[in-house]
């Protein structure tokens, strides 16, 4: 293919769509609540056990990406996403929540490999002045994934409240899931990208088993590393409470789709947005995050005491033949504008975070190892907000943790803005897709 296939942009936007394809439909999955069932519990456990696995192979994700390179990684990623959806259709007719679970935790291990290897590209690929740009076009991308995945269930179930997705959903879930691990295969091996000054993503760069251990255990006591801990354990802590105690306790099956296809829809708008600031050549680097801060600190701040005021009003939920419904004018409107304004909260929060971390460095190992840093501990969050809600911990406490856990975040993050540089020191290196890249072996595939 000719050299724009190779250039840094185009690999950007094949790992979004295959994000789209994969992550992308386990949002609007998870989106619906509960993986879509009537009863959130075997939904949230699979969420707990995904989380759980997450953990540990976000960590060392990185590390995979780094020795196995990025197309086979996120080829095989793929699979376990549509393995998770396609559990679903048991659990509908067996009731059996097991596979589920199971798979969730299979995922878990995919996903952290996936996160690893797409925030690899995100952030080393392009140049320093264009990462917030770069972040914004993948986050639209994929999230055109999250919007997709709402028109399903909203459109199947149209003239059905069972209460539950039906197999048709699933079955297209798990169709486009394959074909996001197979598009993985498109992608080009990291030594031959190019960025359009020219510039070779790749220099030399060497790692082995032994090194990557090693790197992975220098991240726990990395200052930085450390001071992003809290901003990562509240990244997915939120999802739960959004996702069950909103969408899913206040609205029916069709109106969780139709709900759904905003709240990816406005991910897209939020991210856009803030990557302008983010790249902005007007103010330095520093400023442009203490203000990126300001942005997110107001607009949490603002969702969350939106939250408050609606649980207040339905303190309890509603009854299945109560939920809201998207044509009831009157009760659904604030709601679903609360809902998507969480929807725009969460597209600034991540596309912040990557920011941060594509800021700390432009080594694409050393970005591939935060990254799966990010992931693991993001999902440790997440893990343990899935299983508060399986054992029904009271909504308005997981509102509560979910503002205190936001708070708590707001001093180490204003500590990691302050320590970043105009530019970054290190040179851009990064490995090629069998894991090795030297002056000899640039064309590795």
């Amino acid at each position: 293919m000719g050299i724009r296939y190779y250039s840094a942009m185009t690999q950007v936007i094949i790992v979004g769509f295959v994000c789209f394809l994969c992550p992308g439909m386990f949002n609007a999955l998870n989106g619906t609540g509960g993986g879509g069932q009537l009863n959130p519990t075997t939904g949230n456990n699979a969420n707990t056990a995904l989380y759980s696995t997450f953990v540990v192979f976000g960590v060392l994700g990185g590390a995979i990406v780094n020795l196995c390179g990025v197309r086979w990684t996120i080829f095989g990623s793929g699979f376990t996403y549509a393995l998770y959806s396609g559990s679903y259709i048991y659990l509908n007719h067996t009731g059996n929540g097991a596979f589920t679970i199971a798979a969730g935790a299979i995922l878990g291990v995919g996903a952290g490999i996936l996160w690893a290897a797409q925030g690899m590209i995100m952030v080393s690929y392009p140049r320093e002045e264009e990462k917030g740009r770069y972040i914004a076009i993948f986050w639209v991308i994929f999230n055109l994934g999250g919007m997709l995945g709402g028109i399903l269930p909203f459109a199947i179930n149209y003239n059905s409240d069972s209460g539950s997705l039906s197999d048709g959903v699933y079955i297209a879930f798990v169709i486009l899931e394959c074909l996001g691990a197979f598009l993985g295969l498109a992608l080009a091996p990291p030594a031959k990208v190019t960025r359009d000054d020219g510039s070779s993503v790749v220099l030399v760069k060497y790692t082995s088993v032994g090194r990557e251990a090693i790197e992975i255990l220098k991240l726990f006591m990395n200052p930085l590393m450390l001071g992003l801990l809290p901003m990562c354990f509240t990244s997915n802590f939120f999802y739960t409470y959004q996702f069950d105690n909103i969408n899913g306790a206040l609205f029916n099956v069709r109106t969780r789709g139709f709900n759904n296809i905003f709240y990816w829809g406005f991910q897209m708008v939020g991210s856009y947005a803030i990557s302008f600031l983010l790249d902005t050549p007007r103010l330095e680097r520093k400023k442009r995050g203490y203000i990126a801060f300001a942005v997110v600190f107001i607009v949490f701040n603002a969702i969350w005491g939106g939250s408050l005021a609606l649980h207040n009003k339905y303190p309890g939920g509603l009854s299945l033949g109560d939920r809201i419904d998207f044509k009831d004018s009157k009760r659904a409107g604030g709601p679903i504008v609360l809902y998507i304004f969480c929807g725009i909260g969460d597209a600034l929060y991540q596309t912040f975070a990557y920011w941060i971390i594509g800021a700390l460095s432009n080594d694409g190992q050393l970005l591939a190892r935060y990254i799966g840093f990010y992931k693991g501990m993001q999902s440790f969050g997440g893990a343990i907000a899935w299983q508060l809600d399986a054992k029904s911990v009271a909504p308005k406490n997981q509102l509560v943790a979910n503002w205190v856990l936001f708070a708590i975040s707001v001093p180490s993050m204003l500590y990691v803005v302050w320590s970043i540089k105009e530019h970054s020191e290190n040179q851009d290196v990064g490995v090629g897709d069998a894991g090795v890249v030297d002056e000899e072996k640039t064309n590795v595939s």
